[in-house]
């Protein structure tokens, strides 16, 4: 049975790694986490209610600058706050108006303990609801 550190998701069962596929890094772990704090609402989290970006949010609303700089400020609160260990070095997004009205987010940022730097790109074209 291979080690790993948390349960990589979506769940997958994978019999190499027991009854899930796992993450297998830190880094891989910390991404894995970055993504959760922002696709999690902000008040679906049972006992604690700020916890979330609210990414999912953005889905159904006209995205205008005004919207994506709160989100951008979100994510700078939450990740200091739940995730001290990440610093956000650059949030860019393109709000293009295109037949698919595609809303893409770039988050670069960095794992202080590791010394990496990685980039997380979220397409809402691409998210699996």
């Amino acid at each position: 049975m291979a080690t790993g550190i948390s349960a990589k998701l979506p769940l997958a069962y994978v019999k190499s790694d027991g009854p899930y596929l796992l993450t297998k890094g830190l880094a891989e772990n910390a991404k894995q986490n970055l993504k959760n704090l922002i696709f999690t609402n902000p008040g679906e989290k049972i006992m604690n209610s700020d916890f979330g970006v609210g990414f999912y949010a953005l889905l159904f609303q006209n995205a205008n600058d005004d919207i994506l700089e709160d989100l951008k400020e979100r994510l700078f609160t939450q990740v200091d706050r739940y995730m001290s260990f990440i610093n956000v070095d650059d949030v860019s997004y393109s709000n293009e108006v295109t037949n698919d009205n595609l809303l893409a987010i770039s988050i670069k940022y960095s794992i202080i303990p590791l010394r990496e730097v990685d980039a997380l790109t979220i397409q809402e074209s691409t998210l699996n609801l």
